[in-house]
């Protein structure tokens, strides 16, 4: 009963003061004005809460109650500080003149010298905030590019390893019929390129139409409509040795693995690579270890990798020995990667479009990101040229939109684990990922189309 009845006298007070204060700014509002009401509304609305803490009981027993209570006095502190002062105002005997009286003559004084101007302080602007536009453009324009003179020296070491090469396999073998070796990659191809620091060597391998023929992928052991086999042909009437290849067979099939070892011995043992290396002022060698025919070079300004691809060309396909991983060593890759280049070029020369600047943004990104490196290269070609049949509006100041539902897209053919081909639709270019990859792959781009902006954060 007795709290009850020293809340309420407290309950009483509180209601006396807050009379005060209210008439204390209902005349302020005349005397102030609004702003300067609104001012003196915040100030008071600070002391009040003071003084409220210091009548209010504190709990006896609790020796941080003191110290909260300061605590929570600092914020009303700092806001009465902060507080500006309010714009002078007429006084209230002032309030019968008018308030556009004539100015009034100064009273002449002591004749001060008049202090100079201060110069102008410039206040920096806040930074923008950029749109997902102008960062893609800008990515593409800040990161992406390759300058010019390591791309020339690229290129010129390329070409010149390619003619030393190809030498050598005519001097060595010359009853293979090996046509003449020519370099292919995005630095070549007209497409902007990531990095001046890599680059394919095709070897055209040169096959006789009447000895040899081409068997579907979907006929093969691995049923894969994209890996073929190349069978010789009518070994009745043209036995073996009647075809230069006819080494090569295994099982009457032409083995892209056992030519690629005999390439692989070749670049290895027989290829004097330091003194080729000394004439270009380079250190080049190849890597033993790698199921690829790959060489190193470092020159002074840039490091180069070049890849070796054997090639066949039959019946409008283009196979390379780049057999799957596994005991099947008689299947060649079918690419596409001509095509894909084609397409896309004249799919942007026809509407002015950024598909070329698109592709490259997220080929960028997938090799950023280790869980989409797998991504990187035909898979993204093939979504944006799918995405083209359906969305014809490539503008530059569509990218945005088209970049986010390039995201959109590949998320939902890693929900269904299919992405088809765009030249040959039976073909499924995520059949060699696992349900891991496929998961990590999917997880993090799902995450990313609510904010594509996450993926152009440097790592």
């Amino acid at each position: 009963m007795a709290e009850f009845t020293r809340q309420r006298g407290k309950r009483q007070e509180d209601n006396g003061l807050g009379s005060v204060l209210d008439l204390l700014l209902a005349n302020a509002r005349l005397v102030l004005g609004v702003t300067g009401a609104a001012v003196l509304a915040i100030a008071t609305l600070a002391v009040k809460r003071l003084i409220d803490r210091a009548t209010s009981p504190r709990d006896e027993g609790d020796p941080k109650a003191e110290q909260k209570t300061l605590e929570e006095s600092w914020p009303e502190l700092a806001l009465i500080k902060a507080t500006p002062n309010p714009p002078p105002k007429q006084r209230r005997e002032d309030l019968s003149e008018p308030l556009l009286s004539p100015a009034r003559p100064p009273v002449p004084g002591p004749r001060v010298c008049p202090a100079p101007p201060e110069t102008p302080r410039l206040e920096s602007s806040p930074p923008r905030c950029l749109t997902l536009q102008e960062k893609l453009l800008s990515h593409y324009s800040n990161h992406l590019s390759v300058p010019e003179a390591q791309a020339c020296l690229v290129l010129q070491l390329a070409r010149s390893i390619c003619a030393q090469l190809q030498n050598f396999l005519r001097n060595k073998c010359p009853e293979l019929p090996f046509g003449s070796l020519f370099l292919s990659g995005p630095l070549l191809d007209g497409l902007r390129a990531l990095t001046a620091d890599h680059v394919h060597l095709m070897l055209p391998v040169v096959l006789d139409t009447a000895l040899w023929s081409l068997i579907p992928g979907e006929d093969t052991v691995v049923r894969n409509p994209q890996y073929w086999m190349i069978k010789r042909t009518d070994l009745e009437y043209f036995p073996r040795g009647c075809s230069p290849w006819d080494r090569f067979i295994v099982g009457r099939y032409f083995s892209s693995n056992m030519l690629n070892e005999t390439l692989h011995k070749l670049l290895v043992a027989s290829i004097n690579w330091p003194a080729i290396g000394s004439l270009l002022g380079s250190v080049i060698h190849p890597v033993v270890a790698s199921q690829e025919l790959k060489l190193e070079v470092k020159h002074d300004q840039v490091e180069l990798s070049i890849t070796l691809f054997p090639v066949v060309e039959m019946e409008d396909k283009i196979l390379l020995a780049a057999p799957p991983e596994g005991l099947v060593e008689n299947l060649w890759l079918e690419s596409f990667y001509r095509a894909e280049v084609s397409a896309l070029k004249e799919l942007d020369a026809g509407d002015s479009g950024v598909r070329q600047c698109c592709l490259c943004i997220l080929n960028n990104i997938c090799k950023t990101y280790p869980a989409l490196h797998k991504l990187a290269g035909s898979p993204l070609t093939h979504v944006i040229l799918h995405l083209s049949a359906a969305s014809t509006d490539w503008a530059e100041e569509d990218l945005a939109d088209r970049f986010q539902q390039v995201l959109e897209e590949l998320v939902g053919y890693l929900e269904r684990g299919v992405l088809p081909s765009y030249f040959n639709h039976k073909i499924n270019l995520f059949c060699e990922l696992s349900e891991e990859e496929i998961d990590e792959m999917g997880f993090m781009l799902y995450r990313a189309v609510s904010e594509p902006e996450l993926l152009l954060t440097e790592k």
